[in-house]
């Protein structure tokens, strides 16, 4: 796993959730003006948020997703390895 962290858009409190989608549930809350190192990625449900709109969810920790659509990563595409 690389140490790269990415900034969570800026004055945003994000929703860190158990799956890739809206539907899961609420695990914990990331502060405004978090970084987050993405340990894998995966497609889920479309979101929309400050970076566009995508279906790339980010996994931050075991059981714990965040949408890309609030992750500064510089690509709409993925930056990390697919989900297992």
């Amino acid at each position: 796993m690389s140490g790269t962290q990415y900034p969570v858009a800026p004055g945003v409190r994000v929703n860190v959730r158990s799956g890739p989608g809206t539907q899961y549930a609420v695990v914990r809350i990331l502060p405004a003006g978090s970084w987050v190192a993405i340990r894998c990625q995966t497609p889920g449900q479309s979101v929309t948020g400050p970076y566009g709109t995508t279906r790339i969810w980010d996994n931050i920790a075991s059981g714990e997703f965040i949408s890309d659509a609030y992750v500064k990563t510089g690509s709409d595409g993925y930056v990390a390895p697919r989900c297992g």
